[in-house]
């Protein structure tokens, strides 16, 4: 291919004016006025509109303008031209030269005419590359990167916890199990906690960041089965610092979406307002108080049951920004948070409600680390002690204050987003038909490759055995820890 018709992305054209280039990318629209056809263009990077006139073409160019279906997938040659009236958002459009079908489309089911939610979910994969879900996934990504990069300057290490445990992290009915080998049955893992703290043992500030999953009924526009959730842990830590970390937090993230997705809230329609007045201190209440505050606003709330998404949504609305509740009745609270010595009915923990209706994002606590308490409250739930066995050890040798806290991803993107549901804050989980429909729709030239990391981190560090690259390793005989 001559120099001047390497592929370039849509985001470099604004830079290239009057250059000549080619673009791959898929189309959205076409519209025709005789011999001039104007085809508006996306691949990812941003929109822009082709003008294809019959004189500037090859003929096979022009009758296969004459074909394009929405998705087809295309190459355009043509000369940038700036005008800053070009639809897209550019502020330029391609003069072409030629323009060739890469992937023909079937007709595509999502017109721009109003789908019902049903519908829109059943085409969920091919849903994402309308203009909203992709500025839904632009803002995943920077929420994304703005946790590693948050930790990483903070000198945490990720540490990767198992998707496969023997150990229950928070409620029993709530798990999805599997048997495995013949070591009895596994569970999908609802947190990697248990694990973080015993990295906090050894490295100080620690975090894990991954899936975990909740065999939770539950049709709310808040839960998903599986979700994605971040969870630090740091040594010496108590409950109010805990607080305070995450009020940094959830302040910088919503600080690096307001700097750098300006665009893609536009997009959304999502007011920056609310946002911008995310910033530290957060309010804080007790659980006491936020009952007593509860009743005052008419909410029929019995002292010791934990708050529903109802009573969330009430008790936010009173304030501008993330508020924080502490201190909960420890019935209503996991078995690892340690008690409260100032009220022994209440554990030292707290959850951060966003504000506008989403509910909580963050459950944090101080963990216990009595030895005794620890295996009472374990006894008290009834969960099987040897599968706790190396976790009390924890507290056996060397114990240690500290606290930590888990950030659902997927609530979070949809409160910064303005998103009602929390189900367009994550790709699709559907069976292979759906793989199949992208090679009806635009089908396109593409490549990728996976790397393992513990082979990698193996060769690295010169070890001479793979279970010495994870921190806690999964073999035909390893469920434990």
């Amino acid at each position: 291919m001559p120099e001047t018709h390497r592929p370039h992305r849509i985001e470099d054209l604004p830079r290239l004016a009057g250059a000549t280039v080619a673009v791959r990318a898929w189309v959205t629209t076409t519209r025709s006025s005789g011999k001039i056809a104007f085809v508006m263009l996306r691949d990812g990077t941003g929109y822009v509109q082709a003008v294809v006139s019959k004189k500037d073409v090859p003929d096979a160019a022009w009758q296969a303008c004459g074909k394009l279906t929405q998705e087809t997938s295309v190459e355009v040659v043509g000369a940038v031209r700036a005008d800053p009236r070009a639809p897209g958002g550019g502020g330029v459009e391609l003069q072409a030269s030629d323009l060739t079908i890469l992937g023909p489309s079937d007709a595509f089911p999502i017109t721009p005419k109003e789908h019902g939610t049903a519908f829109l979910f059943e085409h969920r994969h091919l849903w994402l590359r309308s203009r909203r879900q992709v500025a839904i996934a632009r803002v995943r990504h920077e929420v994304v990167q703005a946790i590693r990069d948050f930790f990483y300057e903070r000198n945490f290490v990720l540490v990767d916890t198992p998707i496969l445990t023997g150990a229950i992290g928070e409620h029993a009915g709530t798990l999805f199990a599997t048997e495995y080998f013949d070591l009895g049955k596994a569970y999908l893992a609802q947190t990697g906690q248990l694990y973080v703290e015993a990295a906090a043992a050894a490295l100080g500030k620690v975090y894990c960041f991954g899936p975990t999953f909740r065999a939770e009924k539950s049709k709310t526009r808040r839960h998903l089965t599986e979700f994605w959730m971040v969870e630090p842990e740091v040594a010496w830590n108590d409950s109010d610092a805990n607080m305070t970390l995450q009020e940094e937090f959830v302040a910088s993230i919503v600080a690096r979406c307001l700097e750098r997705r300006q665009a893609e809230l536009a997009e959304l329609e999502r007011d920056p307002g609310p946002l911008e007045r995310v910033t530290p201190p957060f309010p804080r209440m007790s659980y006491t108080e936020a009952v007593e505050r509860l009743k005052a606003l008419g909410a029929d709330l019995p002292w010791g049951r934990d708050l529903g998404g109802d009573e969330e949504t009430l008790l936010a609305k009173q304030f501008d920004r993330p508020v924080m509740v502490y201190n909960y009745p420890r019935g209503a609270k996991a078995f690892y948070m340690k008690e409260n010595p100032a009220d022994p009915r209440t554990v030292l923990n707290n959850d951060m409600l966003a504000p506008e209706g989403y509910g909580e994002i963050i459950g944090g606590s101080q963990r216990e680390d009595d030895y005794d308490r620890l295996l009472a409250r374990i006894r008290e739930e009834g969960l099987p002690e040897e599968a706790y066995a190396w976790y009390l050890d924890l507290r056996k040798y060397g114990t240690f204050v500290h606290a930590g806290f888990g950030l659902g991803i997927e609530r979070t993107v949809a409160w910064i987003c303005g998103i009602p549901h929390i189900r367009e804050a994550i790709l699709p989980e559907e069976a292979y038909a759906w793989y199949l429909d992208l090679r009806k729709y635009g089908t396109f030239v593409h490549a990728g490759f996976g790397l393992g990391i513990e082979r990698t981190v193996a060769w690295i560090c010169g070890i001479p055995h793979i279970r010495e690259a994870i921190a806690f390793p999964r073999t035909l005989y390893k469920l434990w820890p």
